[in-house]
């Protein structure tokens, strides 16, 4: 490695490690969920070590959770009421930490300073602690999952009990500056990874040894690794939207497709690209990739403030349907199996959601992904970007890794 390379690796490193929401941004976080809750109580309960060892390494906190806190350790519970913001937090347990190490607490003499909250209580005063807030409110909003549905029923049967995530999801949709800067970071990194696989790709390799490569360096930059399982699909297995065995041994003349996506400082990226294995687009394989670019492009410069996720998704298809043709004549629109976007952030797949009809506002960060997979020519393509959207359009995030097929190709050549 070049010192120049090696300085630009340590700077990478430096943006993924320092890509934190100030803890000062909480605080208003919490105050704007207030607003739209109407008085109601919310409750919020943080995953516990159970769960969290269930999730994969990136995602380990409830994405609402970390929204309002930034929280990330286990067992911890919000309550947020029109007077007081209260987060309780598990007591210190000696024959656990010998194995987790020390993890905060209420008790400690620093934790406000350590969580940002002027209120931290132990979890055993939360119930008495909800009876006090429900004194001047008729309702508890939360989000809507087992076991804490059936608890706080137990502990407020007679109260209203509402989904919150239809009040979060709109706050979350819309992303602050140090948001965007996470993104941002993350994408980078993502765009790293995916330039590290097309180096390794060819004949002879298997998948999951290219996937190892992206997961590799997204942990060398600091991040918490994929942001989700990375596919790595090549040959036939492409045309299968979420393949993600990642086994099979890849071929002289195929596509790969590799939907990668990096999570840093807990948030995520997420990005598709189709090259050639053997490094140069076969004839065919040239026009339906130069289709589907087109359909991406076509898209991306429909998006701005106003339009609707459907709207562009129409854009995407009605280009495929009139560019190219199958093997039998028909129109390429019906080889577009999915919604062509969704919303990134906290989670890959975040507000706004693939099915949204709402108008698409400033500050929103989503992908453009369409694709086309067709099982009878063993050719599955997905071109995906994540795109902050601005007042005057949209600003892709993950534009330096190529997408025009010769620009791959280049990108490709083995020196």
């Amino acid at each position: 490695m070049s010192h120049f390379r090696g300085a630009a690796a340590l700077a990478l490193t430096a943006c993924a490690l320092t890509a934190q929401v100030p803890q000062q941004e909480y605080p208003s976080r919490r105050q704007a969920a207030s607003k739209t809750l109407e008085r109601a109580v919310l409750v919020l309960f943080g995953r516990t070590a159970v769960e969290m060892e269930e999730h994969s390494a990136a995602v380990i906190q409830e994405p609402n959770f970390r929204y309002l806190t930034g929280w990330t350790k286990p067992g911890a519970i919000l309550l947020l009421s029109p007077a007081r913001d209260i987060l309780f937090l598990p007591g210190h347990n000696p024959d656990r930490e010998k194995y987790t190490g020390p993890q905060p607490a209420a008790s400690d003499s620093d934790i406000r300073s350590v969580t940002g909250f002027e209120e931290v209580l132990p979890v055993e005063q939360f119930e008495s602690q909800l009876a006090k807030a429900l004194e001047s409110s008729a309702r508890i909003s939360t989000v809507m999952r087992e076991p804490y549905v059936t608890r706080l029923k137990s502990l407020a049967p007679l109260r209203e009990l509402t989904d919150a995530e239809s009040k979060l999801g709109p706050l979350r949709a819309k992303k602050s500056a140090a948001e965007i800067e996470a993104i941002r970071r993350s994408t980078d990194v993502g765009v790293e990874a995916h330039r590290a696989a097309w180096r390794r790709i060819a004949p002879g390799l298997f998948e999951y040894q290219v996937a190892a490569t992206t997961t590799a360096l997204m942990l060398e930059r600091g991040c918490e690794g994929d942001a989700y399982a990375p596919i790595v699909a090549s040959g036939t297995k492409a045309t299968a939207l979420h393949y993600s065995e990642n086994a099979r041994l890849m071929q002289a003349g195929e596509l790969v497709l590799m939907d990668v996506g990096s999570e840093c400082a807990g948030y995520a990226t997420d990005i598709t690209r189709t090259v050639p294995v053997s490094g140069k687009f076969t004839p065919r394989q040239r026009e339906l990739y130069e289709i589907v670019l087109g359909a991406q492009k076509a898209a991306i410069a429909a998006l701005k403030p106003g339009v609707t996720l459907p709207q562009l998704n129409q854009i995407a298809r009605d280009y495929l349907d009139g560019h190219g043709r199958d093997l039998n004549g028909g129109p390429l629109g019906r080889y577009l199996t999915h919604r062509i976007s969704h919303g990134v952030g906290l989670e890959v797949h975040d507000y706004p959601s693939a099915s949204s009809v709402e108008p698409i506002q400033a500050g929103m960060v989503i992908t453009i992904e369409p694709g086309l997979y067709i099982p009878e020519e063993k050719i599955g393509i997905r071109i995906e970007d994540t795109l902050l959207v601005t007042e005057e359009g949209c600003r892709n995030l993950s534009a330096a890794l190529p997408r025009e097929p010769g620009e791959i190709e280049r990108s490709m050549e083995r020196r």
